[in-house]
């Protein structure tokens, strides 16, 4: 849902983009409450991760295809507010070294890909977790919808901000009919990878998982050799997963992520995004702009003078998986060093009884 130069007009460009920075600069504050020294390296890792599905369009109808948004599985890995700032970091190396995403545009593609999403998946996904039994299984399902509901509710944004700013005249009516309608089938995509990632860290690691925090575990006693539940009136320790280096699981991230943007986005679908078929399809695309990065090394996922296609896209997704994960660790270890700086100055200069 990468939304190029050209689609929204220059005002509500700027409108978009004064929103995107105060949602960046109120994120950059509430990620101080979520990062930890062993979180802070793990989000940029989850930035990378996104960057790296994101280069996997699946099918999703006949014609058109579909990628991750990233905002609903930021959201429960490492919280809503260090959850903007991933998909802000993403976009950001997309749009100045891919050509991916309009520069002028960048602004709205944070306020709809990143803000939109991470809100969206955060609210249902905490709602739902307060009538769920408090247990892994309910954190996965609560993922999986509050990720299938994320995916629309940015498409629905996005034709809102078109509704105001749009560069061509088009009925809004079909425009919104058609943005919702694919992207709730690229919603049940989001929904399977979110769902899938989030079980696969907790079951490792809950204790990194932002949105596991609290969950209780049930005691077990060994009878005769088996495990069995503690009878209701034994107290129920609170949840004590491993806390251990996250050395381990950073490596199997970043191994992962480089597989899939090396590797396995070669067979990646060629077809047209959700927004790129329904541009095409209404007519939203008529005064698309050429894209300010589009003599880049990297643009359009492969390396410039690199003749072989799969080794070009190769590099180039191996090349963003890195910068990415660099960029965001940089970025969300500041935040978390600002946080320890502010607790250091704040305890020091507290009177001495």
């Amino acid at each position: 849902m990468h939304v190029p130069d050209g689609f929204i007009n220059a005002p509500v460009s700027v409108a978009a983009g004064v929103a995107a920075a105060a949602a960046v600069a109120v994120s950059l504050r509430g990620a101080r409450r979520e990062l930890d020294e062993r979180t802070a390296p793990l989000a940029g890792l989850v930035a990378a991760f996104i960057f790296a599905v994101q280069m996997l369009n699946f099918p999703v109808a006949a014609g058109t295809s579909g990628h991750l948004l990233g905002g609903a599985l930021a959201a429960i890995l490492v919280g809503p507010y260090t959850g903007v700032l991933c998909v802000s970091v993403v976009l950001l190396m997309q749009g100045i070294l891919f050509a991916d995403g309009g520069l002028t545009a960048l602004g709205v593609n944070i306020t709809v890909m990143g803000v939109v999403t991470v809100v969206t998946a955060h609210l249902l996904f905490r709602g739902l977790l307060r009538v769920l039994p408090t247990t892994r299984r309910s954190v996965t399902a609560a993922g999986f919808v509050a990720a299938l509901f994320s995916v629309p509710a940015a498409a629905a944004a996005f034709t809102a901000v078109y509704a105001v700013g749009g560069t061509t005249d088009v009925p809004l009516g079909k425009v919104l009919t058609a943005m919702v309608g694919v992207h709730v089938l690229i919603g049940i995509g989001e929904a399977l990878i979110t769902a899938a990632t989030v079980g696969a860290v907790i079951a490792v690691r809950p204790d990194l998982v932002h949105g596991a925090r609290g969950l209780a575990t049930p005691l077990k006693l060994r009878i005769d050799g088996a495990l069995v539940d503690a009878p209701a009136t034994a107290p129920a320790p609170a949840a004590a997963p491993a806390v251990g280096s996250t050395k381990k699981v950073w490596a199997t991230g970043l191994v992962t992520a480089l597989v899939l943007a090396g590797f396995v986005s070669f067979y990646a679908s060629a077809n047209p995004d959700g927004l790129e078929k329904v541009a095409a399809d209404k007519g939203i695309d008529e005064k698309v702009e050429e894209h300010a990065a589009a003599d880049s090394p990297l643009a359009d996922y492969s390396v410039k003078d690199v003749d072989d296609a799969r080794l070009s896209g190769g590099l180039a997704g191996v090349i963003g998986v890195g910068v990415t994960v660099v960029a965001g660790t940089g970025i969300f270890w500041a935040v978390r060093r600002r946080k320890s700086d502010e607790l250091t100055a704040v305890s020091t200069s507290a009177p001495v009884a």
